[in-house]
């Protein structure tokens, strides 16, 4: 009976911190919830124009016809690139800004270039990746590469800089190599921030892919949105964008989950709940 007692005051003692996942993910549904039943009765009741809005059962029938037709390619296709871009783009980024971070000369020389390069618009790239690269995947995939290499790269520089100097000197204190310091000091120090640079990366990588997508694709959510304009059906446009916002959202989720598990040493604030 003591054993019994003890594990339910155990259970117990656990069931706030399992409850609040819960809240929170029910939580976050809300709103988007309210927002669809507003706009199925402003559309059904003729406050808002069909054909430049449709409702939102009409748009759920669309995207599942799209289930059941080519969907699934074009997300495939989108995700391939996603995928291949966001990872060059952010290995790249991370070499370069630790590179930048530990050293001033490489800030001196390559600072300038960069903060340039990162004022130029996504779409000012496009005719110009088209001229040098032809039409393949290449050109796409290297617009979203450039998506995803600045916000990791100005959240590592950060990041390094950031880190108390201390942390270095017992480093050297210790005779780390340089290699060792970067591997056990530095970078550790640097993985919120890190993290964070990922994580917008991530996103900008998804707006990126629409522009890269314009490029000569047959292929992709982006064409899929193109396609829709282009035969006046603003139902396949909104449901691209909903299958965009909700890879979107499930990519930054994973991201997430692997901030929460490398970080879990951190004993951080998370918010207070009012209720």
């Amino acid at each position: 009976m003591t054993t019994q007692t003890h594990t339910l005051s155990r259970i117990t003692d656990r069931l706030p911190s399992l409850i609040r996942p819960w809240q929170l993910n029910w939580r976050g549904w809300v709103v988007p919830l309210v927002l669809l039943f507003a706009l199925e009765i402003i559309v059904r009741f003729g406050w808002l124009p069909a054909h430049q809005m449709p409702a939102p059962s009409s748009i759920a029938i669309t995207l599942y016809d799209l289930a059941h037709g080519n969907l699934w390619s074009h997300t495939l296709a989108s995700l391939a690139r996603v995928g291949s871009g966001f990872a060059i783009g952010a290995g790249l980024a991370i070499f370069i800004g630790t590179w930048v971070g530990l050293s001033q000369r490489a800030e001196a020389y390559l600072e300038p270039t960069f903060q340039g390069l990162r004022a130029i618009p996504s779409l000012a790239w496009v005719p110009l990746l088209l001229l040098w690269l032809g039409i393949d995947e290449t050109p796409k995939i290297t617009l979203i590469a450039l998506g995803a290499f600045f916000p990791v790269y100005l959240s590592l520089v950060a990041g390094i800089r950031n880190i108390d100097r201390k942390l270095i000197e017992v480093g050297k204190l210790y005779r780390l190599p340089p290699f060792e310091l970067i591997r056990r000091i530095l970078l550790p120090a640097a993985l919120p921030n890190l993290f964070t640079g990922l994580r917008g990366a991530l996103s900008l990588a998804w707006m990126f892919l629409v522009a890269a997508e314009l490029i000569a694709a047959t292929k992709g959510l982006g064409y899929l949105l193109t396609d829709g304009r282009e035969t006046s059906r603003p139902d396949i446009v909104i449901a691209a964008i909903l299958v965009l916002a909700v890879l979107g959202k499930l990519s930054d989720s994973i991201l997430k989950r692997l901030e929460d598990r490398a970080l879990r040493w951190r004993d951080n604030f998370h918010g207070e709940d009012a209720t």
